[in-house]
């Protein structure tokens, strides 16, 4: 069995994070200062994969290219596959299915992030040899999501999406490992078809593969699954990454007006004063705080202004400017490129979630 190649998907219209996503793939809106995408790719890498497709459907191309090019940050290689209709996850099967060949290959969704990484799978599905590897972890609403069923020898049986009934709480998360046969479900008399939504589903991909006699493994992820796929899940990911992540790191000249407490990221070519920074926090790069008060679990992106302003528990994209705000800006999202100020009653909070050029008066 030779297994070099990884899918990563980055279709979809990202309808629950709009307005944000009304002007950008939510695959390249940052969570703790890392755009989404790039946390699969560094997964897929440090698995020992480096030969990877990235999926994406049309008008997504260009600029996909223009912020991961050939994949030489990672050391791999990244080849663009088109997915021209929305015709389902299993469908990226079959529009991936020359440039795969005769390999194996893993599916890694594009917005899931896998904090223990992936390699464990990597080794058994290499060492084992099944047809397919499919992942699992306890979830607490697994009826949202793909539920594996068991036979009594504790072998997968059905792989059923959002049951209503669950017979236990185990879920499906987006990583799924193939051999090339599971090609032959799209094929013959057999073939699997579209579900009532029009869709080509994975659980019917595996299916095909029990039912024809070939073994599928199931393989307990134990980590932390972050699935942000919604505002609130959005700044819980944002979260926990920065509680993981940050680091005491200040590359910036920071003088005796400023304040800093716990674990604090500052990156170069950034102006700081009479400020007070309560970590974790991350700070990119060329941003501007002036009396400001920044508390935990706040990330700050690229080229921000942040003036006169008590922000916690946010996130702010490149480029955006917040100035002379009364209340504490707290658990909000502040897309690219946005001017957010004013207010009139002081101490009071507020939750902002504002989409790219956005110009708000509190």
């Amino acid at each position: 069995m030779l297994f070099v190649k990884a899918i990563i998907p980055i279709g979809g219209r990202g309808t629950r994070m709009r307005p944000v996503t009304f002007s950008a793939n939510k695959h390249f809106i940052p969570v703790a200062n890392k755009l989404l995408i790039e946390y699969p790719l560094e997964t897929v890498a440090q698995a020992g994969i480096t030969d990877i497709a990235i999926t994406y459907n049309p008008g997504q191309l260009e600029y996909a290219q223009k912020i991961l090019g050939t994949g030489e940050r990672w050391d791999v290689k990244i080849t663009y596959v088109l997915q021209e209709k929305p015709l389902g996850l299993a469908n990226i099967f079959q529009v991936c299915e020359q440039w795969v060949g005769d390999s194996s290959f893993v599916l890694h969704l594009g917005d899931n992030i896998f904090t223990n990484g992936i390699k464990r799978f990597v080794d058994h599905f290499e060492t084992q040899k099944p047809m397919g590897l499919v992942s699992m972890l306890r979830h607490p609403e697994n009826r949202r999501m793909g539920v594996p069923y068991f036979n009594s020898e504790g072998r997968l049986e059905r792989y059923v999406e959002k049951p209503a009934h669950p017979p236990h709480d185990y879920a499906i998360p987006g990583l799924y490992f193939l051999d090339h046969r599971v090609f032959e479900c799209f094929r013959g008399p057999n073939a699997i078809k579209p579900s009532q939504r029009g869709e080509y589903e994975i659980p019917d991909a595996f299916q095909w593969l029990i039912d024809n006699g070939l073994r599928v493994d199931v393989l307990e992820y134990k980590g932390v699954w972050l699935d942000p796929g919604k505002f609130d899940d959005w700044l819980d990911a944002n979260r926990y990454l920065l509680d993981q992540t940050v680091v005491h790191n200040i590359e910036s000249t920071i003088g005796s007006t400023v304040k800093l407490e716990g674990r604090v990221e500052i990156g170069t070519e950034c102006t700081i004063e009479h400020s007070t920074i309560r970590g974790p926090v991350r700070i990119g790069k060329n941003v501007t705080i002036k009396n400001s008060f920044l508390g935990p679990y706040t990330s700050i992106s690229d080229n921000c202004s942040i003036e006169n302003v008590h922000i916690e528990n946010s996130l702010v994209m490149q480029g955006s400017e917040l100035t002379n705000i009364a209340k504490v800006v707290d658990t909000s999202l502040i897309g690219p490129d946005c001017m957010v100020s004013g207010g009139v009653h002081g101490g009071q909070k507020t939750s902002l979630f504002v989409g790219e050029l956005s110009k708000i008066q509190l």
